[in-house]
């Protein structure tokens, strides 16, 4: 194992190349040993100027760090020819997850990310620093809040590149900047703050028009970039993006900080607009108490959805007043006995409660029943069937050794239209959650270990597939459209209105599991990784297999989901427990298992209730994310196409 400087326990490498590589590391000299980014800098020679230019850099990384959305600078030195610079590790994902090709978001998401985003280029530019290459790539939304960071500054880069001319001077041999999101000052080696505006403009176009930032078109008159009649925009915000795009830098703002200001009176503007044509609705306005911040908030989640949801959001303002708005916004997040309230009664004298004055993340910690659930019949007693498979056994390698034949009871629900989910019975017991401090590429939040004992239960054989949910909701959003294929990109509050509709179509209860019951289906006896043995092969799971764990080998990675039941089941007959997509669970946001229940019940904390849990890892997760005591969480109205979910239930047929 590499150490650097005595204390940087290099883990892995997680990108570049050629003269600058970026690792993954454990700080050993901390008691918590914390992982960290270790940039590894190649310049192409070593003069006492560009030492002079590493330090220098590097105390102005210091100087950013300072600011709450951009990774800390942790230390700075040289070994040998190669220099290093040590950053704060931000867990989460890139904003590639939220933003490509094909996709498009709402305005009020680019709204707010272009408020984020420039709120800290301001501050960036306001210590003298030009970024020089804002991408979504370099926009981490880290996974414990939400909040978007900044992070891979081009003056890093651009320590690799550097050269000594013959008068003792500095230079670059290279424009530092991404093709696409560089505007032609940058390009010919002469950028300026209002280089980064049009990146940042270059991003919230991608993100409005679902277009590749490389593939937009230029009007061959003046040069400016086509988008507008690609996107349905609201008229200021479409004015501030296309002069943040403007091809010469002295037509664009010339900071983020103007950028911002120009922003933030079209949002004012919005919001006055939009509360005048609430206030036109007759009812009293103490009634709606309609904060502009709460308003914006609530938008925010309902955009999030499908277009068709906006456009007639839209359309139904000027009829029907806020009562109603108030209600179709309810579908995203309040529970549908709470919606149904609020359509049979409005919001009258005898209804006073208003339910968009409580917090929005106020979520049913369990699917509520709808009026239409009957209890189930006598005769499912009879229902469970038996399944024969394989249970196999891996070496430290990856390779199997080892096959014993597996069975397991089950039962089917009908569906309708020839869609059957089969339930897996899982029998009580008791195991050790957790990891153990030994386990490589742990994290602190599996800890401490502690024995849990749980009832039995059925789980869902597979996650829920496509063609299951739009059985059971009449809709899919997937990206990876194929019916046998998990359903994806929906969050967790899909996943809560799939389980309810299930429980009202077939008479029983069905809920998400808890995060105790997912480790223990997915372990199913095991204490292992991986519930086939020490490391993971891709030919045992669906996963980024382009790097390894523990003594495994590299393997295909196939960049999408898979089919459900493509690879061996665990030794309880449940499939893919272990990657093709994040399975949501009811637990809330929790750093550790101080205090954690033993009996298997969620662990619901309700000032932490709109951060919910996540287990085993996806199509694109390295391999130590698929791990079975690894924990993930997101905010609830987030999805991505790797977020899925199973079904558990706890009544008997």
């Amino acid at each position: 194992m590499t150490i650097l400087a005595g204390r940087y326990e290099i883990n892995r490498q997680l990108g570049g190349g050629g003269f600058a590589i970026t690792l993954l590391a454990r700080d050993i000299m901390q008691p918590s040993k914390p992982l960290c980014v270790v940039k590894q800098l190649r310049p192409n020679q070593t003069q006492p100027r560009i030492i002079e230019f590493f330090h220098q850099e590097a105390a102005i990384l210091e100087k950013l760090g300072q600011h709450p959305q951009i990774p800390r600078l942790l230390a700075h030195f040289q070994e040998g020819d190669d220099f290093y610079i040590v950053q704060e590790f931000i867990q989460g994902q890139d904003l590639t997850n939220e933003i490509y090709p094909g996709k498009i978001l709402s305005e009020n998401y680019v709204r707010n990310l272009l408020q984020d985003l420039l709120e800290v280029l301001s501050f960036v530019h306001q210590q003298g620093v030009i970024h020089r290459d804002i991408k979504p790539q370099n926009l981490m939304r880290r996974r414990e809040d939400g909040k978007i960071f900044l992070i891979d500054f081009g003056a890093v880069k651009e320590l690799g590149t550097l050269v000594v001319n013959t008068q003792g001077e500095i230079a670059s041999s290279i424009a530092i900047g991404t093709p696409g999101y560089m505007p032609t000052e940058q390009g010919l080696g002469k950028p300026c703050f209002a280089s980064d505006i049009y990146a940042v403009g270059i991003i919230a176009i991608a993100a409005l028009t679902g277009i590749q930032a490389s593939e937009l078109e230029e009007n061959p008159q003046t040069g400016e970039l086509i988008w507008l009649d690609r996107a349905e925009v609201s008229p200021h915000l479409a004015k501030t993006i296309s002069k943040m795009v403007r091809r010469h830098f002295s037509l664009r703002y010339p900071s983020a900080k103007d950028a911002l200001q120009a922003l933030t009176r079209g949002a004012k503007s919005t919001q006055l607009s939009t509360l005048t044509t609430l206030q036109i609705a007759q009812k009293p306005k103490e009634k709606f108490k309609l904060e502009a911040d709460k308003l914006s908030a609530l938008t925010t989640i309902f955009y999030i959805g499908n277009d068709w949801k906006r456009r007639k959001f839209i359309q139904t303002i000027g009829l029907v007043g806020g009562g109603f708005i108030a209600a179709i916004l309810g579908q995203q997040i309040f529970s549908q006995k709470i919606l149904q309230n609020i359509l049979n009664k409005g919001l009258t004298e005898n209804n006073p409660s208003n339910p968009l004055d409580s917090d929005i993340a106020e979520i049913p910690e369990k699917p509520m029943m709808g009026n239409t659930v009957q209890p189930p019949s006598p005769n499912r007693a009879n229902a469970l069937k038996s399944f024969e498979f394989e249970i196999v056994t891996v070496n430290q390698k990856g390779k199997i050794v080892e096959i014993q034949p597996g069975s397991a009871k089950y039962f089917t629900e009908d569906l309708g239209n020839g869609v059957t989910l089969e339930m897996v019975e899982i029998p009580s017991g008791k195991f050790i959650m957790g990891s153990s401090p030994s386990e490589e590429k742990r994290d602190t939040d599996e800890s401490p270990q502690r024995e849990v004992n749980l009832k039995p239960f059925f789980m869902g054989k597979f996650a829920v597939t496509q063609a299951q949910y739009q059985a059971v909701t009449g809709k899919n959003r997937s990206v990876f459209k194929q019916q046998r294929a998990p359903v994806e990109s929906v969050n967790w509050n899909d996943a809560i209105e799939f389980c309810q509709k299930l429980t009202e179509k077939t008479g029983r209860e069905y809920r998400l599991p808890t995060e105790a019951e997912w480790e223990y289906a997915c372990r199913a006896r095991t204490t292992t990784p991986f519930y086939f043995g020490e490391t993971i092969a891709s030919n045992l799971a669906n996963y980024n297999s382009t790097s390894t764990y523990g003594d495994g080998i590299k393997g295909q990675y196939r960049n999408r989901t898979t089919e459900v039941g493509t690879f061996p089941p665990n030794a309880f007959g449940l499939y893919d427990m272990h990657g093709n997509v994040w399975e949501w669970c009811q637990d809330t946001l929790h750093k550790n298992y101080n205090n954690a229940p033993n009996d298997g019940s969620a662990w619901i904390r309700n000032s932490n209730n709109r951060f919910r849990v996540l287990r085993g890892g996806s199509w694109n997760s390295a391999p130590s994310d698929c791990r079975c005591a690894n924990r993930y969480w997101f905010f609830f109205t987030s999805y991505f196409n790797y977020f899925g979910f199973r079904v558990v239930s706890d009544i008997a047929p």
